[in-house]
């Protein structure tokens, strides 16, 4: 079923899960393993402090979720109101495509978007072939790669290594719940990331005008009450992925799910869960994603 009506036919029943089980299951203190069946791992968080989480450090494939990296890379080192072309290997890319052709020139800031919202491949490869260049005009995507991992090392990610700036199954690219929720505040940190990753709609255009139109591959945005993102990925190895937030009523509440099934379903379930969690007094603080014990 079309990820949009599934969202709309089952959000009442959630909803209806979701209050019957949050007394019992929503306080807890540390982020321990409650809803194991939801994914292969996963995390979830209120406010910055960790309240489920399974097999949070294991190294899965996480598909398009890699694109969070690919996008912070560009906004750090790209030149977003440059002009890219288009490169022979971001043309020929797999996957979800918006149509991109070899030669054609893009606006960095537009690639950027279509990346996150369309989670489109072939702007994801011209984008980060472009910033590669800049470096290592020879092996302009092995050049983006590397500084993806440094990147990586640099937030702590322990458990994460890239091979591809897009997402592809791959060897070599693996990440983990736990650091995916690492990188997400990192992402959200940068306002432009914060406010692609909520964008229902797209569109962009070439420099000889031709123009592209898209929607967001995240359900979530269409139907849920606070969604602002954040990335949605599927591959074979990886399964069907999602990183969600959602705000309300000045609480933010962070999911990530590798390998989840019915990730629209359970993702719901577990934020309406994590938000009648109780608040955390002011005096005790917040745990990190990186400061929490998981069992």
């Amino acid at each position: 079923m079309e990820p949009r009506r599934l969202l709309a036919s089952m959000f009442a029943l959630v909803l209806t899960y979701a209050g019957a089980g949050a007394r019992a299951a929503a306080a807890v203190e540390a982020p321990v393993d409650a809803y194991p069946d939801v994914a292969s791992a996963y995390w979830v968080e209120i406010d910055g402090r960790p309240l489920w989480a399974g097999r949070a450090d294991a190294r899965l494939p996480t598909a398009s979720l890699a694109k969070l990296m690919t996008a912070l890379i560009a906004v750090e080192h790209g030149d977003l109101d440059g002009w890219a072309e288009v490169s022979a290997g971001a043309a020929m890319e797999t996957g979800t495509r918006i149509g991109l052709r070899r030669g054609e020139q893009v606006k960095q800031r537009d690639l950027l978007l279509a990346t996150l919202v369309r989670s489109a491949n072939d702007a994801c490869r011209a984008l980060a072939d472009a910033i590669g260049a800049a470096s290592d005009p020879r092996s302009p995507t092995a050049s983006f790669v590397a500084r993806m991992n440094v990147r990586a090392a640099a937030l702590g990610l322990a458990n994460t290594h890239y091979a591809d700036p897009c997402g592809h199954d791959a060897p070599g690219q693996y990440g983990s719940a736990r650091d995916l929720a690492t990188l997400s505040h990192a992402v959200l940190a940068a306002p432009i990331l914060a406010e692609m990753t909520q964008q229902r709609e797209m569109r962009m255009a070439t420099a000889k005008g031709r123009t592209f139109t898209a929607r967001t591959t995240n359900a979530l945005l269409d139907g849920l009450p606070g969604a602002r993102g954040l990335k949605t990925g599927t591959t074979p190895a990886a399964g069907r992925c999602l990183v969600a937030v959602v705000d309300r009523g000045g609480r933010r509440v962070l999911a990530v799910l590798l390998h989840a099934p019915e990730r629209w379903w359970d993702s719901i379930g577990l934020i309406e869960l994590a938000f009648e969690a109780p608040s955390v007094p002011a005096h005790s603080g917040n745990a990190t994603p990186r400061d929490a014990a998981v069992d």
